[in-house]
């Protein structure tokens, strides 16, 4: 194998890559990424769950192809100057790379070692914006649970109905859901994408109006972002009947600003750490959040104003939980839907619509707190 290319297209793709490469792992060959020269250079790393594969053009003068430890690889590539590389591989698997007046030299390993990423059907296609994709992500991907002993809530659910894509995330303490309208029809489908892979994507996924495609399948994901291609193995099992959780009726509906009401839960918080997880008590009534915490460090107040009606009600919670909840909210306001001191709290659009839900459970209080 024999073939030049600009530094910063193979950087990029190496960086890229290495994000699915296992950093430990019994099988060696995992901790490289696959190199191959065919009709483009393609770069490739997978960790048996999930597979990322760019593609760029090169001048190519010998098709082939070679495992290179992705952590060395890489730092080679990084520290060379910005100018064509040289890569080249012998019989023998000794990789040389020249670049301007550097060269190295490294010992690659058979491109057979290397598990192959499984195939996934393309007849199902949804394409979605990638900026409308990133957002949906971000905003619910913060929800997804880390506890393994319920695998299926450790992903995201996929769900498409009556031209709508919905994501949702829960984790025991909270629910998450965004819901935007696809451009193209696409037939009704759901299926959970691992969280791991979704933060991956949220990092990949641009700004822009930009189609990303994705191609479910019965046990795996096939993710297109122009040359670069991200597969990944779907989670199994029974999902959250997400519908019956959001709660329907409510004694209160207060509209507050997103902005001021992270703002006063950010100073009441200062004195909760990892060691002090006294809740944040919130009163709301008289058309202010009266905001409070006590912890073995001291005592914190402060109020946030809203607009609204219902019973007074007191309520406490977990700081993060309700900060995540609230930083992930598109809009400037946010509607406050509360129905007693051990009810959830729901968050939803102040224009009526049905775009994002947010749910948080609340924290019972001690009179002491």
């Amino acid at each position: 194998m024999k073939f030049f290319c600009e530094k910063s297209l193979l950087s990029e793709a190496v960086s890229i890559c290495s994000r699915a490469v296992s950093s430990k792992s019994t099988i060696s060959v995992l901790e490289g990424l696959l190199i191959t020269a065919d009709e483009k250079i393609s770069v490739c790393g997978y960790d048996l769950k999930t597979g990322i594969r760019c593609s760029f053009s090169a001048n190519i003068e010998k098709n082939g192809s070679v495992v290179l430890n992705a952590r060395i690889f890489g730092d080679i590539i990084r520290k060379l100057p910005d100018d064509m590389v040289e890569i080249s591989v012998d019989e023998k698997l000794v990789t040389t790379i020249k670049c301007a007046f550097s060269e190295f030299n490294i010992i690659g390993t058979s491109a057979d070692e290397y598990p192959v990423i499984p195939e996934v059907n393309t007849e199902k296609k949804i394409s979605v914006p990638q900026r409308v994709l990133k957002h949906m992500i971000s905003e619910t991907v913060f929800a997804v649970s880390e506890n393994e002993n319920k695998p299926i809530h450790t992903g995201t659910l996929f769900e498409i109905d009556g031209g709508y894509l919905s994501l949702i995330s829960v984790d025991g303490y909270r629910l998450a859901l965004r819901k935007e309208k696809l451009e193209n029809e696409c037939e009704e489908c759901s299926f959970v994408v691992p969280g791991d892979t979704l933060k991956e994507m949220e990092r990949l996924l641009q700004d822009t109006d930009d189609v990303i495609y994705l191609y479910p399948d019965k046990k795996h994901i096939l993710f297109q972002l122009n040359d670069t291609v991200i597969t990944a193995r779907l989670l199994e099992g029974e999902f959250l009947n997400y519908k019956n959780a959001i709660p329907k009726d409510f004694t209160a509906q207060y509209t507050v600003s997103v902005r001021n009401f992270i703002d006063s839960i950010e100073r009441v918080s200062l004195i909760v750490n990892e060691r002090l997880k006294n809740p944040v008590r919130c009163y709301f009534a008289n058309n202010a959040i009266r905001l409070s915490c006590v912890t073995t460090l001291g005592k914190s107040y402060d109020e946030c104003p809203f607009t609204g009606k219902g019973n007074d009600i007191e309520i406490g919670f977990n700081h993060k939980y309700l900060l995540d909840a609230l930083k992930a909210c598109p809009d400037d306001t946010v509607i406050v839907e509360l129905k007693s001191g051990l009810a959830p709290c729901v968050m939803r659009p102040t224009d009526g619509s049905d775009k994002f839900v947010f749910l948080v459970l609340p924290v019972r209080l001690r009179t002491s707190e």
